[in-house]
């Protein structure tokens, strides 16, 4: 049971927010509903980031709209924040979101804040430039905790960045926890009966190593016809605006090179949560082939174990951590004939496929999005009293304006 901190005032999140179409608006969305539900906390509010020209029509638990690129609304609404007499602030931490070189901007807001901050780094370097590594080490000094999502990013905070492991927390990343009994039904609604599913999910971009199984499909539908890999998702905004389609138009230019169009299907748009469970539902092999090894942290991946998916991957860091003792099947980066071996073993073995997914819903099964809501809670509830017997600045350290 979570005991209630001596504050009702309120947590002010910091993060993208739905309905802008990000990854980290939507763990952010899922992780303050879950607070909000163990009862044991003030409101939820949050300051919403914006991207450059762009306003999305928030609800109203969305208390600032930040835009990325401007300085001195950072500073605007760290007073907003202080005025409002928040207990705590939870940052949600990704590069790319916030503006400055490495994001830089967001340490003028934290600096300027009178309540202890706890950052949820969704991503944490092990090879940093310069740049990211001087705004990682400043977000680490000026947090009262650290949240990573995997053991791999603890490690990295502690070795490459000198953190104290005391002041870092491990929370999983929520998944939703669907009815499986629904799988036969989406399956006809979705026209998949009677085919085995592979499926990789996200926004698209370069990167993804989308084109490695591509390369291997051939071996694999040769031997099972039935066999159909959906790629699932919109590109992504930015990659968008700055290549367009080219890289979707490259793989779909791979299909048809390959001779695969009864067996590849793009879902190309951005999907609501309920029709993304459907579409996991209906798989039964996810897919994640990133080609690069400073991954600490997958939202799909999470989703796919959560969800007690089979799963085939590449081994970035937090792949390993959660399929690496035989949870999962990994192969090696860039290796499409080795991801041909692996889909050709799984798709002749439903026995395999059984047992694989009975592992990842056994892994899986502390990675509810309620289970991770009291985990924040409870963090959130310490940070607040001990802020309350002792004063922030000497909780944190606060580096000049």
């Amino acid at each position: 049971m979570i005991a209630k901190p001596p504050s009702a005032a309120p947590v002010v999140y910091i993060s993208t927010y739905p309905p802008r179409r990000c990854g980290i608006a939507t763990y952010t969305a899922h992780l303050a509903a879950a607070v909000s539900a163990t009862g044991t906390l003030g409101p939820g509010l949050v300051v919403a980031l914006e991207a450059d020209g762009h306003r999305h029509a928030y609800p109203q638990t969305v208390i600032e709209v930040l835009p990325s690129h401007d300085l001195p609304a950072y500073l605007r609404v760290a007073d907003r924040i202080n005025r409002l007499g928040a207990a705590l602030v939870s940052l949600q931490h990704e590069y790319g979101i916030f503006g400055g070189e490495a994001g830089e901007y967001v340490l003028s807001l934290l600096r300027r804040l009178h309540m202890p901050v706890v950052a949820t780094l969704h991503t944490v370097l092990a090879r940093p430039d310069p740049p990211y590594r001087r705004v990682m080490e400043e977000i680490a000094a000026q947090a009262v905790e650290l949240v990573v999502i995997s053991r791999a990013a603890r490690d990295i905070l502690q070795q490459v960045y000198g953190v104290n492991p005391r002041r870092i927390t491990v929370i999983p990343h929520g998944a939703p926890q669907p009815d499986p009994q629904r799988r036969r039904a989406v399956r006809r609604q979705l026209g998949l009966q009677g085919k085995i599913v592979l499926c990789t999910f996200g926004l698209l971009s370069r990167g993804k190593g989308i084109e490695y199984v591509l390369e291997a499909l051939p071996e694999v539908v040769a031997s099972f016809p039935q066999v159909v890999y959906l790629v699932v998702g919109q590109t992504h905004p930015v990659v968008r605006s700055k290549e367009g389609e080219s890289y979707r138009h490259e793989l779909m230019a791979m299909v048809e090179r390959l001779h695969l169009e009864g067996h590849v299907q793009f879902v190309d748009r951005y999907l609501s949560e309920s029709e993304l469970i459907d579409y996991l539902l209906a798989t039964d092999i996810y897919i994640t082939p990133y080609p690069g090894d400073q991954q600490v942290s997958s939202g799909t991946l999470a989703y796919a174990v959560g969800m007690g998916k089979v799963v085939v991957s590449t081994p970035y860091p937090y792949a390993r951590e959660l399929l690496g003792d035989g949870t999962g099947v990994l192969v090696p980066y860039r290796d499409s004939r080795a991801i041909a071996r692996a889909l050709g073993a799984l798709a002749a073995s439903p026995e395999i496929r059984r047992e694989l997914a009975r592992r990842a819903a056994l892994r899986g099964a502390g990675m509810g999005w309620h289970q991770v809501g009291k985990a924040y809670a409870r963090l959130f509830t310490r940070v607040i009293a001990d802020a309350g017997t002792s004063s922030v600045a000497a909780a944190r350290p606060v580096s000049p304006a």
